[in-house]
């Protein structure tokens, strides 16, 4: 029944759109609690249509930032190549693990989200480069002529890509939250550069979980379209306001929400709460 909380989707995925560009998250963090809490969905139906939903948001914030030319394709393609089989396993996890586990799974993993926010993986600042690392030196120049020198290593790729899809899977999560403190702390990668390849990755990632949700029956197009349509304008606008804007107190904002949503999402799964 399409009635005013319906209404209430695309308003609430606008702001969303914004918050996942501009921090590199992909939303569902977010967009997955609002589905259980607010619209009654079971975790793996509310991961499925977030998944779903992510597909746009990752879509059009890419658009803004190949426009930039922020984007490490080379990196983002090794990293896709192993989110996609890591996402196709999470989402088929969703049909053989208990709604109730799931969901205190994914109340666990939105408190792990929000102390990181919270306590600081300092994202404004690049690692310092380890001149005697083993690392593969990368040069990117982006439209406004900011040159962005660094190394990565790419050893722990396989694993750091195939647990952000496996989590973006099973939780409809994106991946975001897991791929930019691996890819900023754990790869080397500049922190702008790491939240517009985040994105793009995400294209790849979303795809291929919300194949498998499909194919399981856990996606509501009708609100994962409402999400898209609030979630596309806002992402736009996060994307072209990221290379302005100092994300900290943004971060701790979200890490704060984060947490609240978390405590209500275990009292539920818990049954101390509705």
């Amino acid at each position: 029944m399409f009635d005013a909380l319906m209404l209430l989707l695309p308003i609430l995925a606008f702001f969303i759109g914004i918050a996942a560009a501009l921090v590199g998250i992909g939303g569902g963090v977010f967009m997955a609690p609002i589905l259980i809490l607010i619209y009654g969905f079971l975790p793996k139906q509310a991961s499925g249509t977030s998944i779903t939903a992510i597909i746009f948001t990752s879509i059009s914030s890419t658009i803004i930032y190949k426009k930039q030319g922020r984007i490490d394709y080379v990196v983002g393609l090794i990293l896709a190549a192993t989110t996609i089989p890591g996402a196709f396993l999470g989402s088929y996890a969703t049909s053989i693990v208990p709604s109730q586990t799931l969901g205190m799974v994914f109340a666990v993993f939105l408190l792990f989200v929000a102390l990181r926010m919270l306590i600081g993986l300092n994202q404004e600042k690049p690692r310092k480069e380890n001149k005697e690392s083993r690392g593969w030196s990368r040069k990117i120049i982006d439209r406004d002529g900011i040159e962005f020198l660094y190394q990565t290593d790419i050893r722990l790729t396989p694993f750091f890509g195939f647990s952000a899809g496996f989590f973006s899977g099973l939780l409809g999560i994106g991946g975001g939250s897991l791929l930019v403190p691996a890819m900023h702390l754990g790869m080397g990668v500049p922190m702008h550069i790491t939240v517009a390849t985040s994105m793009f990755i995400m294209i790849f990632t979303s795809i291929s979980g919300s194949i498998t949700h499909f194919y399981l029956g856990n996606v509501s197009f009708e609100h994962a379209l409402l999400l898209a349509l609030g979630v596309i304008f806002g992402a736009r606008i996060g994307a072209k306001t990221a290379k302005k804007v100092s994300a900290r107190g943004l971060r701790k904002t979200f890490g704060i929400i984060l947490i609240l949503i978390s405590l209500r999402m275990l009292l539920k799964f818990v049954g101390l709460a509705p």
